[in-house]
């Protein structure tokens, strides 16, 4: 799977570490829907950062298809809310 993580790049991530993401995904659901800034900046923070130690980064200039787009790491949380669906960030 291609992740797009805005403003920095993109990453190859194996669709076996999605179960692992989708907890901090669930997290971060919980927190936007509760207007808890605290929590939901450190998990976004902790979510960007795992996607970027499990995934492979893609050269710069690669142009692949992202099956997944995250938000930057200093969006607000109301720009994330603007990003979420039923299922969080992550489907699944």
């Amino acid at each position: 799977m291609i992740v797009r993580i805005m403003g920095e790049g993109q990453v190859r991530l194996a669709d076996s570490h999605l179960a692992e993401l989708n907890k901090l995904d669930d997290e971060l659901l919980a927190e936007v829907e509760n207007g808890d800034g605290p929590g939901f900046r450190l998990t976004l923070t902790t979510l960007l950062d795992k996607v970027r130690e499990l995934g492979t980064p893609l050269p710069d200039d690669s142009l692949e298809p992202s099956e997944l787009i995250l938000p930057s790491p200093d969006a607000t949380i109301e720009e994330v809310r603007d990003l979420l669906t039923d299922e969080g960030l992550i489907p699944g």
